[in-house]
């Protein structure tokens, strides 16, 4: 039975030179997961708002034309008379003042740009920790079915040595049937074990992109875990991409009170115009040009009570967005305080799971002598085995846990990123997009040619 002790404490701690580890996966997550791609895409689309915002500062220009026919009929039939006319037209508007309404605007959907860049962020730890609790997962499976199938070996021998007392007489056949019985169940819990196996290996390739293939168990997260739980809350108040993002999600409240304000000041135009018109029913063809340059002032008095309805509602969306930070903060400390406790608790289960494999280890190999002997039954064996298999399933599932509750909790600080993980990435540099289109006047396509 050394070896499935072995396998139990040494199934998410032995390595290979060419296995993969979980950096690699990790990499490989970032760089390939469908909804952190999603998520970059929906960044490169709320950096348009800028761009759409800035247009407030821009003129519009259109060019109209027309062409016609005129019957005129004086009723003699003499007198009726076509006239065929087209015209072409270049208008230009400017505005001048807009009540601060584009300066605001530009100011809330920047605010807007730098929230969606940090829920970014969120997704990207979301999917590395994914990541690495699938990486986990597949690992830990893969140990329990190793346990399994020793078990299943173990019980087998005991059927085989029940069955050759009972042959010569030092056995009953219930010694026989209990054996059978426990070999049975074995048999029934490592189909569910490899069924779980596959469920796992079938998450991996969901989020990290390929199939799992000896992968390695060295999943040193413990480096970056906090020292201690005030570290870990003080980091979490600054580095906590949903904190961070609530608060940009302020100032985009505050621009957008200001902006709708702005729609009781006046507004300001300057519009120019060129036209030629032309006749040519006459003899010599008539053509008309005109230009014209004209500036307008517009002053609202009164709107039918609809801006100051916007403002207040306004105002009242940024009272929630203030109180859902205040939310968001003291949702983000519970989870860090919570996932602090998981990991010192997980940390204790080893510890524990530990000591009790090795004393059901020396209770069994003690039943199994004290049986040649006469002392003990089948069946004593056979529960002090069941025994030491919980164990060893249970120290697996602890080992599990621990690291699986470090990375959450390296998660719920804010430090699950590619960058502080030090992956060997490209790292995915959302403000290449943005300064790509902020400045754009014209031109339909993406930045990558689309």
């Amino acid at each position: 039975m050394s070896g499935v002790a072995a396998v139990a404490l040494t199934g998410l701690g032995a390595s290979s030179a060419r296995s993969e580890t979980i950096w690699q996966s990790l990499a490989l997550a970032y760089a390939n997961n469908p909804s952190l791609n999603a998520a970059r895409a929906t960044l490169r689309g709320t950096d348009e708002g800028v761009p759409q915002a800035l247009a407030g500062w821009r003129p519009t220009v259109s060019l109209g034309a027309s062409i016609g026919r005129t019957w005129e009929d004086s009723g003699s039939r003499n007198l009726a008379a076509v006239q065929n006319n087209a015209a072409i037209s270049l208008t230009v508007s400017q505005t001048v003042f807009a009540g601060f309404r584009t300066v605001n605007s530009v100011r809330q959907a920047e605010a807007i740009v730098r929230a969606q860049r940090e829920s970014l962020i969120s997704t990207e730890q979301d999917t590395l920790l994914s990541a690495a609790t699938a990486y986990v997962s597949v690992i830990q499976d893969t140990a329990l079915v190793s346990l399994q199938r020793s078990d299943l070996a173990f019980l087998q021998e005991q059927v085989r040595a029940a069955r050759d007392r009972f042959d010569v007489g030092e056995g009953t056949r219930t010694d026989v049937s209990q054996a059978e019985a426990r070999a049975a169940e074995a048999q029934a819990s490592l189909n569910s074990a490899l069924a779980n196996l596959n469920a796992s290996r079938a998450v991996y390739r969901q989020v990290i992109g390929i199939e799992a293939k000896n992968l390695s168990a060295d999943t040193g997260i413990s480096k970056f875990i906090p020292k201690s739980l005030d570290t870990a809350l003080k980091t979490s108040e600054v580095k906590q991409p949903l904190i961070r993002q609530a608060q940009h999600l302020v100032d985009a409240a505050i621009f957008n009170v200001k902006a709708i304000e702005g729609q009781r000041l006046p507004t300001v135009t300057v519009d120019g115009s060129l036209s030629r018109s032309v006749n040519p029913s006459t003899f010599f063809a008539e053509n008309t040009d005109s230009a014209s340059i004209t500036g307008s002032v517009n002053i609202p008095l009164y709107q039918a009570g609809s801006v100051s309805s916007s403002i207040r509602q306004a105002k009242e969306s940024l009272g929630e967005t203030r109180l859902q930070l205040d939310v968001t903060r003291d949702q983000i400390r519970a989870n860090v305080i919570s996932a602090w406790g998981n990991y010192q608790a997980a940390e204790a289960s080893i510890v524990a799971a530990q000591a009790a494999v090795e004393a059901s280890q020396l209770a069994l190999e003690g039943v199994i002598e004290e049986q040649r002997v006469g002392q003990r039954t089948t069946l004593d064996v056979l529960d002090a085995q069941r025994e030491l298999v919980t164990q060893q399933s249970n120290l697996v599932q602890a080992q599990s846990n621990r690291i699986i509750s470090g990375y959450q909790l390296v998660s719920s600080v804010g430090a699950l990123s590619a960058t502080d993980l030090g992956l060997h990435v490209q790292i995915y540099d959302p403000t290449q997009h943005y300064k790509a289109v902020r400045g754009k006047w014209f031109g339909s396509r993406t930045p990558d040619g689309r």
